[in-house]
């Protein structure tokens, strides 16, 4: 089998805890502890990912392999991986929750690609860590399918994230309580190797600055700009300032994506927040059906819904003046820090408005538009209206003659169609008027539309058909639904019922309406 290169950098530059394994412990003065996978009963490899396999100069005949189950299960160890869990607190629902660390992750190391790329290679699901709390460490079947499939639909759909190379079966069942109901029962097992060419959070330098480790933060600091920001110069409180403003640039840019799909992430604590702007920890997240800016699919969050879909700019931003807070000792004034902030505000701006443009078929975002488009989602929200069908259906739009035509489609309720139909049909004539004084053509703003508003988008119940199948022993619909989202953006012949409404049977379906986070 093919062997990567390690390059530890992470271990090597930067201080460790002392002791090793895992034993519950708040561990001070240290990035990482080092421990090793749990292993498992019978490793088996269910699903991977062509594309990141590629990348890291596995051939197929390397992941079918029973090595590469072996290895990506926990059970043996590649020439050159150093097993370790990551030390970092974090804010969780607007609190401080203390250390944190990775509790069920494990990292194998830093590979090279075959481009000269760097990727942390992380088991999700691995076996128990220091910072498992009271936790086992492993996952689940229908947690890991979720995070493995969305990892990768996200990349597919441009938007920045982890990424997923393997899904590996143990054999063995984990009991879980889904609901938190006082109900647990066994499931079967499952580990993900997530990739990414960084896991350091914002939390990662909150936990060093809450305990007034200040030597700590600044190796942490200097060690993620000279690793993951090589194009920045400069030093000092400059160069400090250069690089949180563009964490706070990235995090919008970020956000904007997610907006512009419909994802909502479920769970936006601060140890849930990449420092590269990537979308990371897929747990209870969601998409959004019929749009609803209030909507989160986070059971824990039902009564609060701080992370709703509307919500999830504000939210970044406070999760980025917490992240300002952690580093202001790196500072002489909080000018450079309010800067950031900043600049967060105007390149989520930037980035809202050029995704308006481009999902209603615009050359440019113009003053007047962003109240057409908030006119739109008004309506959408009253009517019911599928976010994904509707955006993709509109490029099909006659502005000649207005009409809601194949629009219509993207209705859950006829109810509702009938009551608000006349409103629609008065927002289709302003689009239209817009339309006429906008200098694309109409093959150019349908070509803008259909690259920027996906045909298909990994909905929650197609994702829970899949893991149904799948806890029927039959993996085909993990394959076929990563097959179908490898094109998010292109028709796709035959695969009609993956752009369709949400079926009656998934409005309340545990999985597809609501997750824990657990799920």
């Amino acid at each position: 089998m093919h062997l990567p290169t390690f390059d530890n950098a992470f271990l090597r530059e930067l201080p460790g805890d002392p002791e090793s394994g895992p034993r519950l412990r708040q561990v001070h003065g240290a990035a990482w502890s080092r421990v090793s996978p749990t292993p498992v009963a019978q490793p088996r490899l269910l699903a991977h990912s062509r594309e990141m396999a590629a990348a890291l100069g596995f051939a197929e005949s390397d992941v079918r392999s029973p090595e590469f189950a072996r290895v990506f299960a926990g059970n043996a160890l590649l020439a050159g991986m150093d097993p370790y869990a990551a030390n970092y607190g974090g804010h969780q629902f607007g609190q401080w929750a203390g250390q944190l660390g990775d509790g069920r992750a494990i990292s194998l190391g830093e590979a090279m690609g075959v481009d000269g790329s760097r990727w942390e290679l992380q088991l999700k699901g691995a076996g128990p860590t220091p910072y498992s709390r009271r936790a086992d460490g492993r996952a689940v079947l229908r947690s890991s399918i979720r995070e493995f499939l969305c990892s990768e639909a996200m990349h597919h759909l441009g938007v920045p994230t982890t990424r997923a190379l393997s899904l590996v079966g143990t054999g063995e069942a984990v009991e879980r309580d889904m609901f938190y109901d006082g109900h647990p029962r066994d499931e079967p097992g499952a580990i993900v190797c997530r990739v990414a060419p960084s896991f350091i959070r914002f939390g990662s330098f909150e936990l060093p600055a809450s305990r007034g480790d200040a030597a700590l933060l600044r190796q942490l600091v200097d060690f993620t700009i000279r690793r993951d920001f090589l194009h920045l110069r400069g030093s000092g409180e400059s160069l400090y300032g250069e690089w949180f403003g563009e964490v706070c640039e990235r995090t919008a840019v970020l956000v904007a994506h997610w907006m512009r799909v419909g994802f909502v992430h479920g769970v936006l604590n601060t140890d849930n927040m990449s420092i590269l702007g990537l979308t990371i920890d897929y747990g209870p997240y969601g998409w959004i059906d019929d749009y609803d800016p209030d909507w989160t699919p986070n059971t824990t969050d039902a009564q609060g819904r701080r992370y709703r879909f509307g919500w999830q700019p504000r939210v970044a931003h406070w999760n980025l003046s917490r992240l300002a807070q952690a580093v202001a000792s790196l500072f002489a004034d909080a000018a450079p820090l309010q800067a950031g902030l900043d600049r967060f505000a105007d390149a989520f701006v930037a980035a809202d408005r050029d995704n308006l443009a481009r999902k209603l078929g615009l050359a440019e975002c113009r003053d007047d538009d962003p109240q057409l488009a908030l006119r739109l989602y008004e309506l959408m929200h009253a009517a019911e209206v599928d976010m994904t069908i509707f955006f993709r259906a509109l490029s099909e739009f006659d502005a000649d003659e207005p009409a809601l035509g194949p629009l219509r489609d993207a209705f859950y309720d006829d109810a509702k169609l009938g009551a608000h139909e006349a409103d629609f049909l008065a927002w289709l004539a302003r689009y239209a008027a817009r339309l006429h004084h906008d200098p694309l053509t109409a093959a150019q703003r349908r070509a803008r539309m259909n690259a920027a508003n996906p045909r298909y988008v990994p909905r929650n119940w197609l994702a829970q058909r899949a893991i149904d199948r799948a806890h029927e022993g039959d993996l085909a619909g993990v394959d076929e639904l990563l097959e179908v989202m490898r094109h998010p953006y292109e028709d796709q012949p035959g695969k009609e019922e993956f752009a369709s409404r949400r079926p009656d049977w998934a409005r309340d379906r545990a999985g597809c309406s609501m997750l824990s986070c657990s799920s």
